[in-house]
This record gives structure tokens, sequence and C-alpha cells, in this order.
């Protein structure tokens, strides 16, 4: 199988969905949303994502990556051509549903595909991780500019050509057969065996604390950035740097990210924490960069070791069901934290906010830090 079709397809797609980071906040925010709407808006489609990504990882198991994925770029498309004519909550709701369940199926099929690329899987996934990341600081970085130069509609309308340039570039995947299934075996049969192994109980809340800077990089860093006086422009290249630090990640330490019990995940998710943290404190776009950069890096190393531990304790028929386990870590994160992050910030301030949220990404921390030897007590195989 050749990696060329699924990274291109990788690199347009997150492109696409990177540009969602700085546009979509903004202009709901333009409709004169409150930061209450402004969180349900990113929180509220994410139960549909949390069902969507455990169907779309069941049917990668049964008919293929390929296909789901292929799917989730003309749901981009669509998502984008609504945000278009969206001048309600309830529009751009359900734009922001179809970019969700876009979102949802979109990783744990290229995941899967990834995993069953020849070479090292750390290796091949980080790869996959970085090129992601690049995707999004191109979409991210350049939606700030065409929105200074030429509004929301030109934004949306390149959003819109991104998902079709991704399909074009995911068509000549190649997917390696499928199993022959047995009869009468539903589609959902992985999941209870996958659940009743303790390690991946555990990469699942490890999948859920990599996914918080993400799911703050597409909803409230820029709002605190615009409070801080920061230009979309200037807003983009800062929430690029998380990425930078993501592809770091994927590139460099992929090669030293092991799964089993090791304080990787943990250091990892304490340096989110503090960044959350301190981001906020220090107004100075030097600083906030270099803070973003190291969530970013914190969070992609935690990426890693949740995907290489999803799948070396998953058999290649059940990878994608277990990946997109990881991929409901992401989902609940999506789900909780713009919600909260919009109700406090209208209840203690949006500055506030952040230091609560660092003091909650702490504490979780130190949970996977106990109970890491307790989930890998068992072995293997059951």
């Amino acid at each position: 199988m050749s990696a060329l079709p699924i990274f291109l397809a990788s690199l347009t797609w997150n492109y696409g969905l990177g540009m969602t980071s700085v546009v979509v906040p903004l202009y709901a925010y333009s409709l004169g949303l409150s930061g209450l709407e402004i969180g349900a808006l990113f929180s509220l489609p994410v139960f549909a994502q949390v069902a969507f990504n455990l169907i779309g990882g069941a049917y990668t198991d049964r008919i293929g990556g390929r296909k789901i994925m292929l799917s989730t770029c003309a749901l981009l498309t669509a998502g984008a051509v609504v945000f278009i004519f969206a001048r309600s909550f309830w529009v751009l709701f359900a734009a922001q549903l179809l970019m969700i369940l876009s979102r949802a199926a979109f990783w744990p099929a290229t995941w899967a595909l990834a995993s069953e690329l020849p070479g090292g899987r750390g290796k091949q996934l980080g790869r996959l991780n970085a090129i992601t990341n690049i995707g999004q600081i191109a979409g991210t970085v350049t939606a700030g500019f065409i929105l200074a130069v030429g509004g929301f509609v030109p934004t949306f309308v390149m959003m819109a050509a991104m998902g079709i340039v991704a399909f074009a570039c995911g068509w000549p995947t190649a997917q390696a057969p499928r199993k022959p299934v047995e009869p009468g075996r539903s589609v959902f049969a992985n999941y209870v065996p996958l659940l009743k192994r303790r390690v991946i109980r555990y990469a699942v809340l490890c999948a859920y604390v990599s996914a918080v800077p993400f799911s703050l990089a597409m909803s409230f860093y820029p709002l605190l950035f615009q409070d801080f006086g920061y230009g979309s422009e200037t807003s983009g290249v800062l929430i690029a740097l998380r990425a930078v630090g993501s592809i770091a990640a994927g590139l460099v330490a992929a090669r030293f990210v092991k799964t089993g019990p090791n304080r990787s995940p943990v250091l990892a998710g304490a340096l989110v924490s503090i960044s959350f943290g301190l981001v906020p404190a220090i107004n100075h776009p030097v600083a906030i960069g270099f803070l973003l950069f190291v969530v970013g890096m914190s969070s992609g190393v935690m990426t890693l070791y949740f995907q290489i531990t999803m799948s070396e304790y998953a058999s290649s028929a059940e990878r994608g069901s277990a990946l997109a386990l990881g991929g409901l870590g992401w989902g609940l994160s999506h789900l909780t934290t713009p919600i909260v992050m919009g109700y406090l910030s209208d209840t203690i301030g949006l500055v506030h906010s952040f230091y609560a949220l660092g003091a909650f990404a702490l504490c979780w921390s130190i949970m996977l830090a106990l109970i890491q030897p307790w989930a890998f007590a068992q072995p293997k195989q059951e």
C-alpha cells in the first residue's frame, strides 16, 4: 500500500479543518452569539460525533478505511457550503454538525490506514500526525489572511474547495483486503472485548487530554487573542504554532514514544496543563507562541502514545474500532471543553477560565500516573 494518497488526502483535508479554527468562532462572534452559545455551537454537535465516531470505526473494520475517508471529504465540502449561507445559530449549528461528522469518521479511518502501511507503526503514525498538523497550520494561517482581505464568504469557499481536493487526492488509496465476516456478526461486535481491556480504557483517557488543546484552538483561543487585541492574522499564526509543536512530536518524538508503562503520557499531560495556565497570564506574542508550541508538542506526544497503544493492543481485524475508541476520547474533549469554557467565560471571565482548565488538566495527569500500573497489569491479549 502506498502512503502518498493517504498523506495527501490528510494534508488537504486538515487544511480545510485548520481554517475552521479561526473563521468559525469569529464568524459566530460577528453574528452576536454569546460565549455560552459559541460554546454550545462547538459542544452540542459532538453528541453526534461520539456516535458517528464509533460507527465510522466499526465500518472501517468492516468495509475498509478508504471509503470512510472519502466520505469525510464530501462532508467537509458540504459543511463549508452551509456556512456560506448561515445567518443564525441553528444554521451555524447544522454546518458545524456536518463538520463534526466529517471529523468523527476521518480520524479512525486514516489512523487505521496508516497502521497498515509498511514500516514501523509508530514511525508511520508519527508521519501522518506531522502531515496532519502541517495541513492545519497552512489552513489556520491562510484563513486569517483570507479573512482579513476578503471576509468570511471567500474563506468558506476555500474550505469547500479543500474538501474536493482531499477527495481527489485520496481516491487512489489502495485498501488492504478485508477478512470475511462471520454471518450474523454485528458490525459493533469488536467494542465489547476491546473495552474489557484496561489498557484500552487507559488509552481513551490519554486521548481525552491530548485533544483538549485542539478543542481550544477551534473555539476559545481565537477569542482570547481577540480580547488581547490581536488581529485575525496574528491569531492565525499563534494558533498555528500549536500545530508546529505537534509536527515536532510526530517527526522527532515518534522514535522515542513507546507503548507500555512509562512517563511520557504523564509528563506530556503536565506540560499541557502548565501551558494552559501561563498563556493568559503572559500577554506577549512571543511568549504565547512558545507556550502554544509546547502545548502542541506535549499533546502530540500524548496522541502518539494512545495511537501506538491502541494499535499494539488490538488485532488488525479490530484496529479501526480500537482507534475509534481513541477518537471517542477526542470527541468527549470536543464535547465538554468548549461548553465548559463558554460557561466559565460568562461567569468568571475568559482569562480565569483558562486558569481553571489548567488546574483540571494537571489533576487529570496525576490520575494517569496513578492508574498506569493498573492499566498495564493485564496481559496483552485476553
